[in-house]
């Protein structure tokens, strides 16, 4: 029988060797990090010390590549751990488990991570690889209970990779792939903070009766509304057993509404209603411009919203923890929306919200008695296009981000063995 040819399914150009079959303990030498105790005792610490220390928190931060660190070693601290003073690769063994580390500044490493000592292969290949194996380490842990790793078992894990000239190019591709996540990552995060800004300024702070920043040619003041006069409906959704098998009507739950974004024709996880005739499902169905509003839910998304944009491609209708809001002609549905979004709003929510132990909640009736300040028309048409367009702009760099760690995973599959 013929053997079983060691290598991915997709490599570069030029590279045919099969690779090799080898333990992580006979590539390098794994020793564990050490910490100070008890850990909590100032002395261990000093701003002014050119040596960082490294943190299960930093690691997810800053998603393993650590750059920079708050906390810095004394001295004293560091005789209690192991200094690292050039980037090394090295393993978390404790709450964030499995995920792969390279320090890129002078650091001493915390007793929850394995540090890889003059190792023969390229790192960044093996960060890579790592990355890729991480699901796997559950092997070690019982069902339901934490991973519990250590540098025994971490030592005698197998692992193929090829010779050191196409670990190199591999890791290159990665990183450069990496840089690029993170670049995207960078404008997403600045977008979603210039978002903040603008909602901050272009809103009445209290008893302001206009805004700091408004679009040119109006001058008006804005006038007190209640959001129960702005109104038309205000309905709670379909009390109606659900299931997940693809059959009647696909129901809007509070899974589907995340950070104000929702697209009705997105690959969202929808339960069912699977007896659409005998619900009433007519009174709930959605539409364009429709805003959907959590009103019983843990106490963080309560109040959270968000805009049905495009015409539901079927007939869809959303649970009962959920309010749909429509609106008056003159009310804009985007201003609206966005007024959801200021942190008057979320103030106010947690006011009114009752906390429960399982599940928080607001009246309609309390809700409609909110006040906030609205300007004409117009003006709140003008700001409602502009987070509307300021939006999409944060949808698309975030699809980008998707689809590029999306490729990511798909590369990692068929890039190693």
């Amino acid at each position: 029988m013929k053997e079983k040819v060691q290598a991915p399914e997709l490599r570069f150009e030029g590279f045919t060797d099969d690779w090799e079959e080898r333990k992580l303990g006979s590539l390098t030498t794994v020793v564990r990090g050490a910490s100070p105790r008890p850990i909590q005792d100032p002395k261990w610490f000093d701003k002014e010390s050119d040596i960082g220390w490294l943190r299960i928190a930093d690691v997810t931060e800053q998603n393993g590549r650590i750059y920079h660190l708050e906390q810095h070693i004394s001295k004293l601290g560091q005789e209690k751990t192991r200094v690292l003073t050039e980037p090394h690769l090295l393993l978390s063994i404790a709450a964030t488990v499995g995920k792969p580390v390279v320090n890129y500044v002078k650091t001493g490493v915390h007793d929850g991570f394995l540090i890889f000592l003059n190792p023969t292969f390229e790192r960044e290949f093996m960060f890579q690889w790592l990355e890729m194996f991480r699901p796997k380490w559950q092997k070690y842990g019982q069902p339901g209970s934490q991973v519990n790793l250590n540098s025994e078992l971490v030592r005698n894990q197998e692992i193929v990779l090829p010779n050191y000239k196409e670990q190199q190019k591999i890791g290159s591709f990665f990183k450069q792939l990496d840089d690029t996540i993170v670049l995207h990552q960078r404008k997403l995060d600045l977008l979603k903070e210039q978002k903040k800004g603008y909602l901050q300024k272009m809103f009445p702070k209290n008893g302001a009766k206009v805004p700091e920043l408004r679009f040119e040619g109006f001058a008006d003041d804005w006038e007190d509304r209640k959001l129960g006069d702005t109104l038309t409906e205000l309905k709670s959704g379909l009390s109606r057993m659900l299931s997940n098998n693809d059959i009647g009507l696909p129901v809007v739950r509070a899974n589907n509404i995340n950070d104000g974004q929702f697209n009705i024709d997105s690959d969202v996880k929808y339960w069912y209603v699977n007896d659409p005739q005998g619900a009433n499902t007519v009174n709930y169905l959605i539409r364009k411009n429709d805003i959907l509003i959590n009103f019983i839910n843990s106490e963080a998304k309560m109040g959270t919203a968000t805009i049905v944009e495009n015409t539901p491609i079927r007939d869809t209708i959303y649970t009962t923890n959920i309010l749909r809001a429509r609106l008056k002609k003159e009310y804009d549905s985007y201003y609206w929306f966005a007024l959801t979004q200021i942190n008057q709003y979320k103030i106010n929510i947690k006011i009114i919200t009752k906390p429960a132990v399982n599940q928080a909640s607001f009246t309609t009736v309390d809700f409609k008695k909110l006040n906030f300040m609205f300007p004409n028309l117009k003006e709140q048409q003008k700001i409602g296009s502009f987070f509307k367009q300021l939006d999409n702009t944060i949808a698309l760099h975030q699809r980008k981000l998707d689809l590029l760690k999306e490729q990511k995973k798909g590369f990692l599959q068929k890039m190693f063995v």
